[in-house]
């Protein structure tokens, strides 16, 4: 799955390690949804779009 979160990250100046805390999970994780190895749950998507007041589709999309 594509996703624009790399994107979104760097317009508000967070590192990672900043969008992880926020969101309650690790770096790891973070780099893991930015490179394409991991499609994030649907409870973590939702709250990857409130964070940024965004609907899902305009951040994940399918290949």
């Amino acid at each position: 799955m594509k996703n624009r979160l790399k994107v979104l990250r760097a317009e508000r100046d967070w590192s990672q390690a900043d969008l992880a805390e926020r969101l309650k999970v690790s770096r790891q994780s973070i780099n893991a949804i930015e490179t394409g190895k991991y499609d994030p749950s649907l409870p973590l998507a939702f709250r990857i779009a409130d964070l940024f007041a965004m609907a899902i589709e305009d951040i994940f999309q399918r290949d």
